[in-house]
């Protein structure tokens, strides 16, 4: 996350060093996304059959090579070329890290996963857009995508060393690349999943319209510059870091209220950068407004577990699709906003989005409900007469109380999240071997 959006930082620094334009390098944060959009599901389909800890120490090693091609690269165009291939990566990475969250956890507590898997988010804007942005700003840009390739390189030793296993699905080795790419697609006959993924798209188009901008923004509204902007930042993502530490305690129990309060903050705090109303109303807002976003892809990504706990990877890919795509689409709407000279145009643009994409979510219940109800913790089998006898989980219930099935175990890695037609119910859901205790 820091490498997607450290250019957002770094506009003035790295437009001089290359001679182009800060809408030009605006265009960085669109490029990476709409890559990262298009690639997703189809790379997503054709890694299923790859172990989940391999498959992430690749995508990681991937991140950061790029990256040090990023800091070496010479011209724009260049640095363009290397930021997509850490964009392929990064498609694979959100679609996959989710659903191995939720295998490692008991159910009930893939929304508390999630939220510890999103705080990376949060300490991404904490710690690495503003710290980049100082480094950026004293040593130069390049000396942080440095930094980062070091850190990708950091991050490999600790996936291969830290990580289980976890092998693919056993009916995943038996499914053909075009049958896995089949399945994907399918997977948006679920209209509760089309849902989430059209907020999404809505609510990040909006919101990254106005954040790819921040910067001018904040220079125009509040006079910050320098260290001042890093500091705002800062708060940016701290502010995100409590909102994580909120939604982690009620997004298993409260998602659809938790998310309109939510798209509430962040529409008042848009609306409070419309006018230059000077530093304090503007730090205000920014650190609402960080508050907010940070904390709404927790409940959108255990929304799409949610409602489509057969399909978890496919699922997960759609939503990466839908995330990349309102990053994408919101960055270039921001990029020929700010081009056409209506910088002040932004903030309105979002929150009339992010009014949108409200009303988008209290029309879904099924996909955001007013209130969940938690599943017990299960144990494993403690025999083998207990393990042959057929287990009563009638109580797993889906939004829509439909029985997901009467083969899911609990504690084991192993969650069978492929859709009905296309894999065995017969195969046990656990595997003793693979306890993550």
């Amino acid at each position: 996350m820091t490498a997607e959006a450290i250019p957002v930082g770094l506009l003035p620094e790295i437009a001089a060093d290359l001679s182009v334009s800060e809408a030009d390098v605006g265009l960085l944060v669109t490029i990476y996304a709409a890559v990262a959009a298009l690639t997703s599901i189809p790379l997503t389909a054709v890694t299923m059959q790859v172990p989940r800890r391999r498959l992430i120490a690749i995508g990681m090693s991937i991140f950061g090579l790029s990256q040090l091609a990023s800091a070496l690269a010479p011209t724009f165009e260049l640095l363009v070329v290397a930021r997509l291939a850490c964009a392929l990566a990064h498609g694979i990475f959100w679609a996959t890290v989710a659903p191995i969250a939720f295998r490692l956890v008991r159910p009930g507590q893939g929304g508390r996963a999630t939220a510890w898997v999103f705080l990376g988010n949060s300490l991404a804007i904490v710690v690495g857009v503003p710290v980049g942005t100082a480094l950026g700003q004293y040593f130069g840009w390049r000396v942080v995508l440095a930094a980062l390739a070091v850190g990708g390189a950091l991050c490999v030793v600790g996936i291969l060393t830290q990580l289980p296993a976890l092998p693919p699905l056993p009916g995943d080795l038996r499914t053909s690349a075009w049958q896995r790419q089949r399945n994907a697609v399918l997977v948006l006959r679920s209209r509760p999943l089309v849902a989430v993924a059209l907020a999404t798209i809505v609510l990040m188009t909006g919101l990254f319209s106005a954040y790819t901008f921040l910067a001018p923004l904040v220079r125009r509204n509040a006079g910050l510059e320098g260290p001042a902007l890093s500091a705002l930042l800062l708060g940016f993502g701290a502010a995100g870091l409590v909102g994580n530490w909120f939604i982690g305690r009620w997004v298993d129990r409260r998602p659809g209220p938790l998310l309109k309060v939510l798209i509430g903050v962040m529409i008042a705090a848009l609306a409070l950068l419309v006018p230059a109303l000077g530093p304090a109303p503007t730090i205000v807002a920014v650190l609402a407004w960080g508050a907010a976003m940070t904390a709404s892809p927790v409940i959108m990504q255990a929304a799409v577990l949610r409602v489509a706990p057969q399909s978890a990877d496919a699922a997960s890919a759609v939503y990466v699709v839908a995330f990349q795509i309102g990053i994408g689409g919101g960055s270039f709407l921001g990029e020929r906003i700010v081009r056409a000279g209506y910088l002040d145009v932004l903030p309105g643009v979002g929150l009339s989005l992010a009014a949108v994409a409200l009303a988008i979510v209290f029309l879904a219940r099924t996909a955001f409900p007013s209130r969940l109800s938690t599943a017990p913790a299960l144990e494993a089998p403690a025999s083998e007469t207990d393990a042959a006898a057929p287990p009563n989980f009638s109580w797993f219930q889906n939004p829509n109380h439909l029985l997901v099935s009467s083969h899911y175990a609990a504690p084991a890695p192993y969650h069978d999240f492929r859709p009905v037609a296309y894999r065995d119910v017969t195969e046990p859901w656990w595997h003793p071997q693979e306890s993550p205790r």
